[in-house]
């Protein structure tokens, strides 16, 4: 079956371009020109994964991205900014986007990011009330969920799988390389900072109600998951 794709963009320049790239990749394509518009699309063509432009009229993406989350909708996003400066990205994040791409970008980098965030998003056959548990972490896979100290942590669909990948591998070092190509399945810019964004959130989220942190930096190396601070 092909994958959807929803574009929610009033570019129409970047619209075009990303409608024949996706569709000569194979996926089926939608678009919307504004938030609105994009929000009762979401709802007619049922998407596997949404683009979404920061800057549109009536809604911007940041707010289409919250409805989206408040809604229940779970679909991954990839967030489109003009805007390079830190906060805007962690607000995206922060909204409820899995990925983020600064304007202007290659096609072939884009085509990546869809990639690996559908690849996220497919089954990966472990049923039967699979969970693992560090310190007081439990994560439920078919569920999707995070709990610590009784609290449910609200984290994204990419903020989940890092987490995952931490606690698959409990007190090992993972390199940078490694995480990016485990979360993220591409080859990244040396420049870009998208795994430092999401280690620091992912460490807000986890230590929000009190918890002593245990996502370590190894200065050079990597990053590790163990109970000493």
């Amino acid at each position: 079956m092909r994958n959807g794709i929803l574009v929610i963009d009033d570019d129409e320049k970047i619209t075009s371009m990303l409608r024949r790239g996706l569709a000569f990749e194979g996926y089926d394509v939608y678009t919307a020109n504004n938030g609105l518009e994009g929000l009762k699309m979401m709802m007619s063509s049922d998407p596997d994964l949404i683009i979404l432009d920061v800057m549109m009229p009536q809604l911007d993406g940041f707010e289409v991205c919250r409805r989206l989350r408040e809604g229940g909708s779970t679909v991954p996003v990839l967030m489109l900014t003009a805007k390079d400066e830190v906060e805007n990205r962690v607000k995206g994040l922060d909204n409820g986007a899995d990925d983020y791409l600064v304007k202007p970008f290659a096609l072939e980098e884009l085509l990546a990011r869809v990639r690996a965030l559908l690849r996220r998003k497919e089954p990966n056959g472990e049923g039967g009330g699979q969970r693992l548990i560090f310190e007081d972490i439990i994560m439920d896979l078919d569920a999707r969920e995070v709990v610590r100290s009784g609290q449910r942590l609200e984290l994204t669909a990419k903020e989940f799988d890092l987490l995952h990948l931490f606690m698959q591998n409990p007190k090992r070092l993972l390199t940078r390389d490694l995480i990016m190509d485990k979360i993220w399945g591409y080859d990244y810019s040396g420049e870009s900072n998208v795994l430092e964004v999401y280690i620091a959130m992912l460490r807000q989220k986890t230590e929000e109600y009190g918890g002593k942190r245990v996502i370590q930096t190894i200065r050079g190396a990597g990053y590790i998951l163990r109970g000493d601070s």
